[in-house]
């Protein structure tokens, strides 16, 4: 996987540069940090869902080209980190994107044995609620940087639907909504570095991934970010970051089967406090 292989060689070269970096980081030795984040990421995102009643009918609806849903959203995110020994730590994450959107159809879509069709207005939404969570140990631990690895839990709680005039087989179009709600746990692993290149000046990075099957959900996920901040005091500091985020989601309930992929990538700026 080449997003998968461009994280691991930018933790690569963190590490490779322990010995060279300079003495008396303060981000590295902090006990507790919080930040804050401003993130405007580019989002791609597929849904597919098919009833059981039908299982062979269902369209791959791509929500911003076939929903006009926006590519681009700027959207808070929140993390807050907790040093609970010399070599380990715990870390949460949380950021939510909400797009909704209203459009006249250039094709026909099938989502959940509704057939919207050509033409039809439709009311479109795609919602996810990320939380993220890690305990890491650092098998590195110095002055001036740190390597470690991680497990995890990246939880999504998705939120997708279509509203519209519809058809439900041979029936007259009427008004259909149409929503699933999904939670996906998906246990991760992964990988993290931070290494002082200049007095007060920090970078670092951090990979986590998964590829499993659990219960009723198959998915694959890569969630990376590499970031440079800047301490302009003791205790508060400010960044700029990089995240990239590629997930797949196959679901299989009783009731319907469904595929989500959801890709976003960009860059975020942050304010940190640490002590």
């Amino acid at each position: 996987m080449a997003s998968l292989s461009r994280a691991l060689t930018a933790l690569t070269l963190v590490g490779g540069a322990l010995a060279a970096a300079p003495a008396a980081a303060q981000n590295i030795d902090d006990n507790f940090w919080v930040t804050a984040e401003f993130y405007w990421p580019k989002v791609d995102s597929t849904v597919q869902i098919t009833s059981v009643n039908n299982p062979t009918v269902g369209t791959e609806i791509d929500f911003e080209d076939d929903l006009n849903l926006d590519h681009g959203e700027a959207l808070p995110s929140f993390e807050a980190g907790w040093r609970i020994s010399n070599r380990f730590r715990l870390v949460g994450q949380y950021y939510k994107l909400s797009r909704s959107a209203q459009t006249t159809l250039s094709r026909d879509l099938v989502f959940d044995d509704a057939t919207y069709h050509a033409n039809a207005t439709v009311a479109g939404e795609f919602d996810s609620s990320v939380y993220r969570f890690s305990v890491g140990y650092s098998f590195v631990r110095k002055e001036n940087a740190e390597l470690g690895a991680s497990i995890g839990l990246h939880a999504t709680d998705f939120a997708v639907g279509l509203a519209g005039q519809a058809t439900i087989g041979t029936s007259t179009a009427s008004a259909q909504t149409r929503r699933k709600e999904v939670l996906a746990p998906l246990p991760t692993v992964g990988l993290y570095g931070a290494i002082e290149v200049a007095p007060r000046v920090e970078m670092g990075a951090n990979v986590d991934f998964l590829s499993l099957s659990i219960g009723d959900y198959d998915g694959r996920l890569v969630n990376f970010e590499a970031n440079v901040s800047y301490r302009v005091f003791k205790n508060f500091g400010v960044g700029v970051a990089y995240r990239y985020v590629d997930y797949r989601l196959d679901v299989e309930k009783p009731e319907y089967v469904g595929r989500l992929t959801y890709e976003f990538s960009g860059p975020l700026i942050f304010l940190t406090a640490g002590f």
